[in-house]
């Protein structure tokens, strides 16, 4: 039986135990693909595209280490430049939109830490 994205659903879950993976390190490009609930970003390229881990509905939680920021363009609704070492809520909403011109859903940021 293949694995899919679909049965490694619990690395996607807020709710974690001491055997989930760590958090990874992802370098921040213009596309991104996390794996887990928590991503750290590393790098100074603002990111316009998240790659969906799975195909439902979900939430990530990315923490840029550096000033990265997230930018329209892609599949983010509401870009804001981001502050090193805070946490980004994005909710993924997989059903396409006409009202935002993208094909494939989108992630909505709907959180940030303050200080």
């Amino acid at each position: 039986m293949a694995i899919t994205p679909e049965s490694l659903f619990q690395q996607l879950s807020t709710v974690q135990n001491n055997l989930q993976p760590t958090p990874p390190t992802l370098t921040a490009a213009a596309t991104i693909a996390p794996t887990t609930f928590i991503t750290v970003l590393t790098g100074n390229t603002p990111v316009a595209t998240i790659t969906p881990p799975v195909t439902g509905q979900h939430m990530l939680c990315i923490v840029p280490g550096t000033t990265t920021g997230f930018t329209t363009g892609g599949n983010i609704i509401g870009g804001t430049t981001t502050v090193s070492g805070r946490a980004y809520l994005l909710v993924f909403d997989p059903i396409p939109s006409f009202a935002w011109a993208t094909t494939g859903g989108n992630y909505f940021l709907v959180s940030s830490t303050t200080s």
